[in-house]
């Protein structure tokens, strides 16, 4: 919160329908937005012609832009101050839903990859404009260390003690299929500016976004302290590719995929036996794991010579969303 008593506003929801309750919440923001300027409008003459423009065609795309209205809303304020019109008393108490707000559904990989993904789909379909924060940790952390659709080829979990046997899901090509959702894919551990840049192009992209987040996890096996050398790790093994994927640019001709990271420069094994849930299965099935990380380095090749042809230029006369 800031000097100014704002600060983000936080409601939890249930494990299986987050996605859900976030989309209700942008509905109920934008219907009472929706309100809110219908009551400038009628209440035109009281309130001044100079103030409902600058109400209702006001620029928000950034906090400067925010900050105007805010100081707009606060002149609205004054003027209906004390009035017995019933129109202006609902307006008073609908006047902050003029001031742009920014949805963000938080959840991780156990609720996005799996039991919620039905609702996290539903909502990518919607075209509305929420903001969704994956915080992948590629395994069911909060109940114990279960095996998760995000989980890994080769890595040991609970329900895959011998190793994880198929690739994992990749939840950032799935919501692109859409054409009109922002995508992207951080690791903070390899570039925070990267990643300061998706989440404000998700923040000021206006329709459905999606941030993937590296999160690494005790269920790891790793030394906490050093999470961020396995997200580093990770990224330069090709195992966690970083992009952005922005259909704003394609409505101008341009390609909307961003590759940030660069081609992978170690194998998936020096990364991955960075870490017990890998490394376990050496010591108990060596000849399986050797097999299982052939096929995961295969799967880190294959997703990454996808994202390297896809980011290449592409035909400008190409509509947006249709890739």
């Amino acid at each position: 919160m800031n000097n100014d008593g704002r600060g983000p506003a936080w409601a939890n929801s249930l494990f299986e329908d987050n996605a859900e309750f976030g989309l209700g919440i942008r509905l109920t923001v934008d219907k009472h937005a929706e309100m809110a300027r219908e009551l400038v409008q009628k209440l035109a003459s009281t309130i001044g012609d100079d103030l409902v423009t600058g109400l209702l065609n006001a620029k928000q795309p950034d906090e400067a832009g925010i900050h105007e209205q805010r100081n707009r809303v606060v002149v609205l304020k004054q003027k209906l101050a004390g009035s017995k019109d019933p129109d202006a008393r609902n307006l008073l108490s609908l006047a902050d839903n003029l001031v742009r707000r920014s949805i963000w559904i938080m959840g991780g990989d156990g609720w996005a990859y799996d039991i919620g993904f039905g609702g996290l789909d539903h909502v990518l379909a919607s075209g509305k404009n929420v903001n969704i924060l994956v915080l992948d940790t590629e395994v069911y952390s909060n109940t114990g260390g279960q095996m998760s659709k995000s989980t890994p080829r080769a890595a040991v979990a609970k329900f895959a003690a011998g190793g994880k046997p198929l690739a994992k899901k990749d939840l950032g090509r799935i919501a692109m299929t859409y054409g009109n959702v922002y995508v992207a894919q951080v690791a903070m551990g390899h570039s925070d500016l990267q990643t300061i840049r998706a989440f404000l192009e998700a923040d000021a992209y206006n329709g459905p976004a999606i941030i993937i987040a590296y999160s690494h996890c005790i269920a790891h096996g790793i030394d906490m302290a050093k999470g961020m050398v396995s997200q580093k790790a990770a990224v330069d093994s090709g195992h966690w590719p970083l992009y952005r994927y922005n259909p704003a640019l394609a409505l101008d001709g341009k390609n909307p995929l961003k590759l940030d990271s660069k081609p992978p420069k170690i194998k998936f094994e020096d990364y991955a036996y960075l870490e017990t849930r890998y490394k376990m299965l050496t010591k108990s099935n060596p000849e399986e794991a050797k097999r299982l990380m052939v096929l995961a380095e295969n799967d880190v090749k294959k997703r990454w010579r996808w994202f390297e042809d896809a980011a290449k230029e592409w035909d400008a006369t190409t509509p947006a969303g249709t890739h």
